[in-house]
């Protein structure tokens, strides 16, 4: 492949990435202002957060079956196009409700965008050299995590919270343009699955519907029970239905591999964990501690930087040793970091005591997303790189909506924002369930198996386990 390929899709790839990742966390530090300023509650800024994640979550799938099929240069395209059409719209929001229906078709352009990346990095440099790619790669999506909050808080102390979308759109307009430069590549499972995904959409949003009313209206109301009843019916369908479809959204044969299906279910335990943790996290910081947007921001630099500084390190780590032991010591440290946190967080905190945590927790994310790709390429099949790649996105999204959900229940349920003590009792156990969610994943890393197949070989049938049961 020729230099001048590889340095352009570098450069778009990890853009593109940086902006879809930023806007996972640019959010997080104006949500009390969005608050105040739409009059709504908690149950809005979950659906602020959720609206992106769940509609990209669930269009990953679909996003990298397009690309395989119709090209992956031309749908990244039209990803980077409908984000920043989405993000306009956001800026522009009157209501919250309005703002709710931007960031689903935001999320929506992102799955189109997210699969695409790492596919079309994986296409251009050689295996050998994979395991520094997906570090750089890693890092770049890092730095926008890292950047989200602090370029999220400076916006809205210095403008007003809509510019944290305003600012995707002279990105968007810039990469469309270069994108045409990358070469064209397509895959090996280049079907649509409609009743795949109409049963996919409906099922996550009726258990996350359900998930994020049931604090404020009650966990045995019809609402609340119905959607998840109805959510996980439909679910269950979908996995029945993937069992049997020709062309499957989910090809249930990638988890025979015991590689990618425990390396998913970590992925999915990771977002878990760590984002729900965040989302309550940020808002810590500026309702009970009372930091402006950019103080908190700033102050969470030992937590969202350090995976940009640690991630490229990663990669080559988990080359030299196997990514199974880095995967699960950067579980394990962000568990000890989150715990830390839960156990610390009062009222009157001063800020040196959430240092230490912080820390932890951020080399603990640098640490793993590097590794966490290297798995879900290492153990799929090479013509199923796209769909590989859209399902391991789609899963640790589904983990960020299921974290937000569940530990925005668990707050809503045991505290509020009545005053700081309130606000408190119900961080600590949320927070507490992400530690240990984490620590479990950390123990279930170590089954993943210790060395990636070789470039090109087959996933091995006879270390392979059944799909339902690894899940």
């Amino acid at each position: 492949m020729p230099r001048r390929s590889i340095f352009w899709t570098f450069l778009v790839t990890g853009l593109a990435a940086f902006m879809v990742a930023m806007d996972n966390l640019v959010v997080t530090n104006a949500l009390p202002v969005i608050r105040v300023d739409l009059g709504t509650g908690l149950e809005g800024l979950e659906w602020t957060v959720n609206a992106y994640t769940l509609t990209f979550a669930v269009l990953l799938l679909t996003g990298a079956a397009l690309g395989d099929r119709y090209g992956r240069r031309r749908l990244l395209m039209i990803g980077l196009a409908v984000f920043t059409a989405a993000s306009t719209a956001a800026a522009l929001a009157p209501d919250v409700g309005v703002l709710i229906a931007a960031r689903a078709v935001q999320g929506a352009g992102g799955a189109l965008v997210a699969p695409l990346t790492l596919t079309l990095l994986a296409e251009v440099v050689p295996p050998a050299r994979r395991g520094l790619a997906f570090g750089v790669w890693g890092a770049t999506s890092g730095l926008g995590i890292a950047l989200g909050p602090v370029i999220g808080g400076a916006v809205v102390e210095s403008a007003s919270w809509q510019w944290i979308f305003w600012i995707n759109v002279p990105i968007g307009l810039a990469l469309i343009p270069l994108a045409a430069l990358l070469p064209e590549s397509r895959g090996g499972a280049g079907r649509l699955d409609p009743a795949g995904v109409a049963l996919a959409t409906a099922g996550l949003f009726g258990v996350v519907f359900g998930l994020v009313r049931g604090g404020g209206h009650g966990w045995t109301s019809p609402t609340v029970l119905g959607a998840l009843v109805t959510g996980g019916a439909l679910m269950v369908a979908f996995l029945a239905w993937q069992a049997r479809a020709r062309y499957p959204m989910v090809p249930l044969t990638l988890f025979r591999s015991r590689g990618f299906a425990v390396g998913n279910a970590v992925a999915l335990l990771m977002s878990f964990g760590v984002f729900g943790s965040v989302f309550l996290g940020a808002q810590f910081i500026q309702t009970v501690l009372g930091y402006s947007p950019l103080e908190a921001g700033l102050r969470t630099l030992p937590w969202t930087a350090l995976p940009a500084v640690v991630a490229p390190l990663s990669g080559v780590l988990a080359d030299r040793i196997g990514p199974r032991v880095v995967i699960a010591v950067a579980l394990l440290l962000q568990a000890v970091g989150i715990g830390w946190l839960a156990v610390v967080s009062h009222p009157g905190v001063a800020y040196p005591a959430l240092v230490p945590p912080f820390v932890f927790a951020g080399l603990g994310m640098g640490l793993y997303f590097a590794p966490a790709a290297r798995v879900t390429l290492g153990f799929a099949p090479p013509h199923l790189a796209g769909v590989a790649s859209g399902t391991a996105n789609a899963l640790r999204q589904l983990g960020t909506v299921l974290g937000v959900a569940v530990l925005g229940a668990i707050f809503a349920a045991l505290g509020g924002y009545g005053s700081g003590r309130d606000f408190v009792a119900g961080l600590r156990p949320a927070q507490l369930v992400g530690a240990v969610t984490l620590l479990a994943a950390a123990g279930l890393a170590l089954a993943i198996p210790a060395r990636l197949p070789e470039p090109g070989a087959e996933v091995a049938p006879e270390t392979a386990q059944p799909a339902l049961a690894t899940a």
